[in-house]
């Protein structure tokens, strides 16, 4: 039994050094696969039961191991809608039948559809993000996740709805004075309206503000602003709201617009407007897209500000090496690897978002090589063990002639 045995461990040794240089081989093969990680394959001893009289060689086994937790280089590309992970987690995509993976490969453009998908095709998941609100997404599981559609339908426009409008008011004005400045908001089709604040002295420590719409002459708000002696606004709420006005030229709807006023003062200095500020857009065209470092994308336009429409979604496990690898570069739950946790870019453990670049594969091309030499060799030396046993049963077996 033990020239069997000491053959069945060479083969047993043989058998190992192939799966080590499977492994070596498509590391190599993936040196340039975005997001590919390292395989490696890792030996472990298998003993046969012996007596006082015999010794039975055992031989040797393998497992194999992904470096899913370890990170590659960032390389960055010309590609909006690329994405790396600076720090830990997983994009959730999903196949053509919606099961949901997790994958590191962030090399994203647009299908026919407008999807974003990666190159092995899994759509990338997230939420969509309504009027600057943070998305409600379940941290448990993979509820109420959308695909991250681009695709637009020409011009959009959208609607003013909060603003800001701050001016000092002259301290030593007469009671019946009046200051005026203005503020561009936007209807419901994108179309300019200039609302005049006409500000007019009512007593030492107080002020009115009418808000009129200048094409119309019709008064869309009023509100008596009260000073303190340092020239504080105390009014509470620091707020006005406009009321809605219709525009019967063009069908649309100047909607109500919250304008916050907490920045008016009264000292001594001339009238002076800040500007002011407020949301919505014109009219425009979508001619780019743009994501930060939270995974909020957003549309850019050719004028007016970018709008956030989606937030990609990221999940991570408790043991990311225990995931299971499927084809494509992406990962299934595994027995070991933890619950699926969700949650977004920046916030907890996860990682930011580096948009325009991709993770590239954690392969080192010289570290593989050496291994693969060093697989060549012990596989040889194995062979040598199984050589030698059965030159020794020949000798066995030519003894009776």
């Amino acid at each position: 039994m033990s020239l069997y045995g000491m053959m069945h461990t060479g083969s047993s040794g043989m058998n190992a050094q192939a799966n080590r240089l499977s492994a070596v081989g498509e590391n190599i093969a993936n040196a340039n696969t975005v997001g590919y990680k390292r395989v490696s394959t890792e030996f472990s001893t298998m003993l046969l039961p012996a007596t006082s009289s015999s010794y039975n060689s055992g031989g040797v086994q393998t497992s194999t191991r992904y470096s899913i937790s370890e990170a590659g280089a960032t390389n960055y590309t010309t590609s909006s809608t690329d994405m790396a992970i600076d720090g830990n987690g997983f994009f959730i995509v999903t196949d053509n039948n919606g099961k949901e993976y997790l994958t590191r490969a962030g090399a994203f453009t647009q299908d026919e559809n407008g999807n974003l998908v990666n190159t092995a095709g899994f759509t990338l998941m997230g939420y969509k993000y309504l009027q600057g609100q943070d998305p409600i997404m379940v941290v448990n599981g993979f509820d109420g996740l959308m695909p991250i559609n681009l695709a637009t339908t020409g011009l959009t426009a959208q609607a003013s709805a909060k603003g800001s409008m701050g001016a000092n008011l002259p301290a030593s004005s007469a009671v019946g004075d009046t200051f005026k400045t203005s503020l561009s908001a936007f209807d419901s089709q994108g179309t300019a309206h200039l609302l005049d604040f006409n500000y007019t002295k009512a007593s030492a420590t107080t002020w009115s503000v009418d808000v009129i719409d200048r094409d119309s002459g019709t008064s869309v708000a009023t509100k008596t602003l009260t000073f303190n002696a340092a020239g504080e606004l105390t009014s509470t709420p620091t707020t006005l709201t406009t009321t809605a006005l219709a525009v019967p030229s063009t069908g649309a709807t100047l909607t109500p617009i919250e304008v916050d006023l907490k920045k008016t003062t009264q000292l001594g200095y001339p009238f002076n407007p800040d500007g002011g500020s407020i949301d919505g857009n014109a009219a425009a065209k979508v001619k780019g897209v743009n994501i930060d470092s939270n995974g909020v994308l957003y549309f850019t336009y050719d004028r007016g500000d970018p709008r956030p429409v989606f937030r990609v979604a990221m999940a991570n496990v408790q043991s990311p090496d225990k995931l299971i690898p499927q084809s494509g570069n992406v990962y299934s739950q595994g027995p070991d690897s933890g619950v699926v946790v969700t949650g977004f870019a920046g916030e907890g453990l996860f990682g930011n978002v580096i948009a325009g670049a991709v993770e590239t594969s954690n392969v080192d091309i010289a570290t593989e090589l050496t291994t693969m030499i060093e697989a060549q060799r012990s596989y040889t030396a194995n062979s040598k063990v199984f050589q030698t046993g059965a030159d020794l049963l020949d000798v066995l077996v030519n003894l009776k002639r």
